[in-house]
């Protein structure tokens, strides 16, 4: 590959800089010769962002006066970004040193590509796949499944292909499509903005790669823990909002239905068996947002 394009490589820190130094150092073995790296600090709590290690070529750390949640921190970044592809990576991964390359090769031999994500495998387990690509939603329970997800890597994901959604923990997107199909949606604050964004830049004529010839290792979320009511609250607010925004008149009747018929019995005899009432409440705060607050469909009739 004679072209060596700069990479812009932008990722998120709140109250992480442990996790997020980690993470740099791993990018001192990166084989890639042009990249720089932006840390968007979404206003992490007791001076944490003063612990970041800024001992590295071309890092830019930016400082927000108030959390702007996944999409607007990384908006931030995209704005200060040079590079002629710009990397999205969570702090809580660390990258082989030549995870870069296969990415742009994608990017450089199908000019219809508008995202790439590498397989994602988990750091403390890492022979288990997280990611190989994702099926198409389900226009009832507004979920996708994983190809791999828990399996072990016996090079069964190895060829790379067309996948339905990029993987927000890791995708790249060429400064021209951002420039054509516009930023990341901040509405949903955090999940699913990943998915909405990849079905936007699909609308617009271009395609979705899995690439298993870049990896990196995931230490999972550690920002939002498993069982949290902040998790509980923006996931299911935003699986319903995903839908108002993307699915037309037809599959927005099926997914309101199954929601109202079968999720919220379902989930809310879930919370009340469990005495699980801060969860519970955060389930139909989620719910009722949709109700009550309006949003600008992306379908046409």
């Amino acid at each position: 590959m004679k072209k060596r394009p700069l990479i812009s490589v932008v990722t998120i820190n709140f109250n992480q800089s442990e996790m997020t130094n980690q993470l740099l150092e791993s990018f001192k073995n990166v084989t890639w010769p042009s990249y720089e790296l932006i840390i968007v600090d979404n206003n992490s709590q007791n001076n944490d962002a003063d612990h970041i290690n800024t001992n590295y070529p071309n890092l830019r750390v930016i400082r927000n006066e108030k959390n702007l949640g996944f999409a607007g921190g990384n908006n931030l970044g995209i704005k200060a970004a040079k590079g002629e592809y710009i990397l999205f990576l969570n702090n809580d991964t660390e990258v082989d040193p030549g995870f870069l390359e296969p990415m742009i090769e994608r990017f450089e031999s199908f000019r219809d590509t508008g995202a790439v994500s590498p397989k994602i495998r988990f750091f403390h387990h890492p022979e288990k796949i997280q990611y190989a690509g994702f099926s198409k939603m389900s226009p009832f329970t507004l979920r996708m499944n994983g190809f791999g997800y828990g399996e072990t890597d016996k090079g069964q994901y190895d060829q790379g292909k067309e996948t339905e959604f990029a993987h927000g923990c890791a995708m790249m997107v060429s400064r021209k499509v951002i420039e054509e199909v516009g930023l990341m949606p901040e509405e949903y604050f955090l999940y699913y903005e990943e998915h909405d964004w990849s079905t936007t830049i699909k609308k617009h004529g271009y395609k979705i790669f899995y690439e298993p010839k870049s990896l990196i290792l995931h230490k999972e979320s550690m920002s939002v823990e498993k069982n949290s009511i902040l998790k509980t609250y923006f996931i299911n607010r935003n699986r319903v909002l995903y839908m108002r925004r993307n699915f037309n008149w037809f599959y927005r009747i099926i997914s309101a239905t199954y929601i109202l018929l079968i999720s919220v019995p379902k989930n809310t005899a879930k919370y009340l068996i469990a005495s699980e009432t801060s969860h519970l409440k955060a389930y139909w705060d989620a719910i009722l947002w949709n109700l009550t607050h309006k949003t600008k469909p992306q379908w046409k009739f």
